[in-house]
């Protein structure tokens, strides 16, 4: 969409981000970023806190801050019910440095065009969110990227990268670049992905434009033009569905990606694990993909 309008793109990246945040009675159990933070949790296992997770394209924010908040609240929740438990017990021993650790992790905006503006609203919400001012190449990026934070954070822990609905952007030359960068200067990474190559996925995306038609009066009631290019020149439903149908035929499946990860060498060392999730009943799937260096 570099040809697109930049209100007009605003406007699609606005109704992306409320389709990662929506949660439909009946027909979703959660919305598709908390499914992305159960998902960090249940496969990371108690290393989940070890990391700092740095979105490589970030966007305008997208998902990540939502994300940022159910997995911190999920790990405070954990942290919480612990000490409890360590108190009921008697096995604290007493030490207050242990009952008063941080469970929180951090996460980490950025894109190769940042988008300030949006990035300093959402950080403002919360401590654990942060991001690099300046442009950041996911195929090129440095080891020692934390340095450049856009204020202090948890350093001294590992990286995590993050790609969320952005990994079917990147053409297979730039895509194993990419990957190889990622296995040279982290410690982990995960692609998440709301859409495949599949007939349901397709049948998915193309109810994407009745559900804006339904719900953008509760989310975009005070942008008048928002609704305007939703229902009397429906710009915006037709982008979103568009550009799905397009992400899905570039959407790689795990065997793709293993293949890639193959064939830019540099994985000795490190587990991969991958997986789907429903995030709509019966058709919409999250398909994932992680990867984690060994201890």
């Amino acid at each position: 969409m570099t040809r697109f309008p930049a209100y007009l793109r605003s406007k699609v990246q606005a109704g992306l981000t409320l389709l990662w945040t929506l949660r439909l009675p009946l027909i979703q159990w959660t919305s598709p970023a908390r499914l992305v933070s159960t998902t960090l949790q249940e496969t990371l296992g108690g290393k989940v806190s070890e990391y700092t997770y740095v979105d490589f394209c970030a966007g305008a924010g997208g998902p990540t801050p939502y994300i940022e908040q159910h997995l911190n609240k999920q790990l405070e929740l954990l942290s919480n019910n612990e000490k409890a438990y360590k108190r009921a017990v008697g096995t604290s021993n007493g030490r207050s440095d242990e009952m008063d650790a941080d469970p929180s992790v951090d996460f980490v905006l950025t894109d190769i065009a940042p988008h300030l503006e949006a990035w300093e609203v959402a950080a403002k919400k919360s401590d654990n969110l942060h991001f690099i001012p300046t442009s950041v190449d996911a195929a090129n990026a440095p080891p020692n990227l934390l340095r450049a934070l856009s204020r202090g954070a948890k350093s001294n822990k590992k990286v995590f990268r993050l790609f969320n609905l952005a990994f079917h952007h990147f053409d297979d030359p730039l895509a194993e670049k990419i990957l190889r960068n990622t296995l040279a200067t982290s410690d982990g990474f995960g692609i998440f992905e709301l859409q495949a190559r599949t007939l349901s996925s397709f049948l998915t995306i193309t109810l994407i434009w009745p559900l804006m038609l339904l719900v953008s009066p509760f989310y975009f009631w005070d942008s008048p033009r928002h609704l305007f290019f939703t229902y009397i020149i429906p710009i915006i439903p037709f982008v979103m569905v568009f550009d799905g149908y397009v992400s899905s035929l570039r959407t790689r499946s795990a065997a793709e990606v293993m293949a890639m990860i193959r064939k830019v060498g540099g994985s000795e060392g490190w587990e991969f694990r991958s997986g789907s999730e429903c995030h709509t009943y019966p058709t919409g799937e999250m398909t994932w993909f992680i990867g984690v260096k060994k201890a």
